[in-house]
């Protein structure tokens, strides 16, 4: 099955959350984990890999917390999964980049039949997850079905 992680699922609430409180606006980690009861040490870890990606904001001080960085049409749901989880993959012999050093230890790679239908199912999958932004997943009308 293939599911949202717990790192992504928060990321994608506090992101969530941020744009809707509005620009500028900050909130703390312990604010949002309070309000959808989500573990406060594990979301404040998606913050601070949000912050080094460059979506949110971290803001010191007694009022200090969070705030975005971007504006909700230029995060995707790939650039979410990108800063908490990694690069996107089907399957451990996919890939995104050609040429990457990373090596497959698939045993069959070399006689695997779904190679390819796998590699393609990839493309597109990635190519959805970079289509949907933060203000689609925002707006309630917005269909995330692309043609």
């Amino acid at each position: 099955m293939l599911a949202l992680t717990k790192k992504t699922g928060y990321g994608l609430i506090a992101l969530t959350h941020l744009a809707q409180i509005g620009s500028g606006q900050v909130t703390s980690a312990r604010e949002v984990s309070d309000l959808y009861g989500i573990p406060t040490a594990l979301l404040m870890n998606v913050m601070k890999e949000l912050a080094s990606a460059g979506y949110v904001e971290s803001v010191r001080g007694a009022r200090g917390g969070y705030r975005l960085a971007c504006e909700p049409c230029d995060i995707t749901l790939a650039d979410l999964i990108i800063a908490v989880e990694g690069p996107i993959r089907l399957a451990q012999c996919v890939t995104e980049k050609a040429g990457e050093n990373e090596e497959c230890t698939c045993k069959v790679m070399a006689q695997c039949p779904i190679s390819d239908p796998v590699h393609r199912v990839q493309r597109r999958l990635s190519d959805f997850l970079k289509k949907v932004t933060l203000a689609e997943i925002l707006d309630p009308t917005a269909s995330l079905i692309l043609d």
